[in-house]
């Protein structure tokens, strides 16, 4: 018997993969985050995720500090990744690819390995030798260290494929410097906006080995308080936090395409 194949064939890997690794685990997560440990349909993770833990930590407290940090990490990597970003992006600049590979150059470190190193540098600067309330501080030095290549990487690609005629047409009808930034550059440039944002503000709020490290376990991260309640807790309290954070993911991508889509039905319109 002689085997057709077809090039539909080639998706059968894919699609295994996507059943084994992304399908099924979502439905072992959904499964119990609703039941209790008899199987039966139940809401006690929904209780418990409200209830105190040791009669003072609550859960949602840990989502909206981890909310809060994703929000900060995301404003200051953008604020510090976009002006460098251009820059790399300008040739009038940077003559050179060597500079922006540099720049990449620490992702290919273990996530560990960097972290450890950034701890110890910041132990020797004195900035974990303050009292508690100063730890905050080096948890932000490290997500800022660690997220900043993933800004910079898609604003950088993005500013390479900007239309320059656009701007020097906005130079050319009168428009102020802060103009064409604003009105031209920025939505030009929306897409790596959105994409930078999305690649950090999720996997800081999902973050653990960077406070673990930086705050010596005074910071949890709602990452960190998945894994714990997974583990030590309730694996149905676990699972309905994974649950959460997979809701709030799915409502973060929903906002960020719709950002993308108003973005380029402006990037046209000039000032």
């Amino acid at each position: 018997m002689r085997f057709n194949f077809q090039r539909k064939f080639l998706a059968v890997p894919y699609a295994m993969f996507l059943i084994g690794f992304v399908i099924l685990p979502l439905f072992i997560i959904v499964y119990y985050a609703f039941t209790n440990d008899r199987g039966e349909f139940s809401l006690d993770a929904v209780n418990l995720f409200f209830q105190p833990v040791n009669g003072s930590v609550i859960r949602i407290q840990i989502l909206l500090n981890s909310l809060w940090y994703a929000f900060l990490n995301t404003i200051l990597c953008l604020v510090i990744g976009y002006p460098v970003a251009m820059i790399l992006a300008n040739k009038k600049y940077n003559r050179n690819a060597v500079i922006v590979l540099l720049f990449i150059m620490p992702m290919w470190i273990n996530f560990v390995i960097r972290t450890w190193a950034t701890a110890d540098l910041l132990l020797w600067l004195g900035v974990t030798a303050l009292p508690n309330p100063n730890f905050p501080l080096a948890v932000i030095i490290g997500l800022v260290y660690n997220f900043l290549p993933f800004v910079v990487l898609p604003l950088y690609t993005t500013m390479l494929k900007m239309d320059k005629s656009q701007i020097e047409a906005a130079q050319d009808l009168g428009a102020t410097p802060f103009q064409t930034f604003y009105k031209v550059i920025i939505p030009m440039t929306m897409p790596g906006i959105v994409a930078a944002s999305t690649m950090v503000f999720m996997p800081t709020i999902s973050s653990q080995v960077i406070p673990n490290i930086l705050s010596r376990w005074n910071i949890i991260l709602y990452g960190e308080a998945i894994a714990s309640n997974y583990l030590r807790i309730n694996r149905h309290i676990g699972s309905f936090m994974a649950f959460l954070m997979l809701l709030i993911l799915g409502i973060v991508l929903l906002i960020s395409k719709r950002f993308n889509k108003k973005a380029q039905g402006q990037r046209t319109t000039l000032w």
